[in-house]
């Protein structure tokens, strides 16, 4: 029996692996940890997004008698999206496991199996920091590849907007005029709730860089109401969200880096509406397996190779194939501190 017959035990099937690697913790993000996006798993690689562009005009009056205004009907919109693929891989060799177990058994799995779920979690960490990185890619308007350089889309292109010219908070100003940041608050949120209609919404966040929220929080306006939440953390201990909330608005300082690619730049603020049902999605293509062509995708898959000639190795392959997106990304606002 070679020495990695173990791998052909049904434990270390396709079904096993990518059930095991989508029941790992999810780690590293706060955007995943909020919730924010509703996932659809669909069968292809590309999605259809149709736009029903709604429109609320006023009647003209007219004459008794005259030819009424013609009613104009709501024009809809399709545009194709091809999913991303996010592919990684990794091999165990047979040396990692040969004293894991007696030679010739088939007895002794769980140690193979340790060795097995470690890299997999290390690779579904690596996985989900990309997801992140997506993600916080959809709350700009504009997702990035892995470099935080090239542009997959340009969600304001792809949807044919334009964004709101982004907001100077002058938070170095060191004459402010009283309620200059309040107003700028709700300048943001009249623009989003305009851009929402009827649709409801739970409230405004803002995702800030480290110099923004430093800036914020001790701007004079801002410091009483900032300290005032500060001190009643300590009255609601394991309840803190790390954030706060001021003129109608919660503020948090987002913290996301991986390697030399910062999520989001430090003296920037992004400001989006939480709880439009529909508003960010995120949509899981298939694997590019045969057992999984036109199957509804699932977020991660994981699969395994065993050299065939001399069973020295196991090559695992993870991959994921998702599109976050942002529905309406005109109600993407940005701003900056000066």
């Amino acid at each position: 029996m070679g020495a990695l017959d173990v791998f052909n035990s049904n434990a270390f099937s396709l079904v096993s692996l990518t059930d095991a690697i989508n029941k790992m913790p999810f780690v590293p993000g706060r955007i995943g940890q909020m919730g924010l996006f509703h996932e659809q798993g669909v069968a292809t690689t590309t999605v259809l997004i149709e736009e029903r562009e709604g429109s609320l005009n006023l009647v003209e009056t007219t004459a008794r008698g005259a030819p009424a205004i013609q009613n104009t009907n709501n024009k809809r919109k399709a545009r194709s999206l091809t999913v991303p693929h996010i592919a990684l891989e990794d091999t165990i060799l047979a040396d990692e496991v040969q004293n894991l177990r007696a030679f010739g058994s088939e007895s002794n799995l769980e140690g193979v199996q340790t060795v097995v779920n470690n890299r997999l979690e290390e690779m579904a960490r690596k996985i989900d920091a990309t997801l992140e990185h997506l993600r916080i890619g959809a709350i700009k308007g504009q997702i990035l590849d892995a470099d935080g350089a090239t542009v997959l889309y340009d969600l304001f292109t792809e949807f044919g907007v334009s964004q709101h010219t982004e907001i100077d908070f002058d938070l170095d100003n060191a004459s402010p005029v009283p309620g200059a940041v309040k107003k700028k608050c709700h300048d943001i949120r009249r623009k989003i709730e305009d851009e929402l209609g009827a649709q409801p919404y739970d409230h405004i966040h803002a995702i800030c860089g480290a110099d923004f929220f430093d800036d914020l929080i001790t701007h004079s306006e801002v410091k009483e109401a900032y300290e005032r939440y500060a001190d009643g953390l300590f009255l609601r201990q394991g309840q803190a969200r790390g954030s706060f909330e001021y003129a109608g608005i919660v503020w948090e300082e987002y913290r996301g880096k991986v390697g030399s690619v910062d999520f989001n730049d430090a003296a920037k603020a992004r400001f989006f509406p939480v709880g439009v049902p529909g508003l960010f999605r995120q949509y899981n293509a298939p694997a590019d397996f045969v057992e999984t062509v036109n199957t509804i995708g699932l977020p991660r898959y994981a699969k395994q190779a065993i050299d065939q000639q001399f069973q020295r190795w196991v090559m695992l392959h993870v991959q994921s194939n998702p599109l976050p997106i942002c529905t309406r990304p005109r109600v993407l606002i940005k701003a900056k501190r000066t």
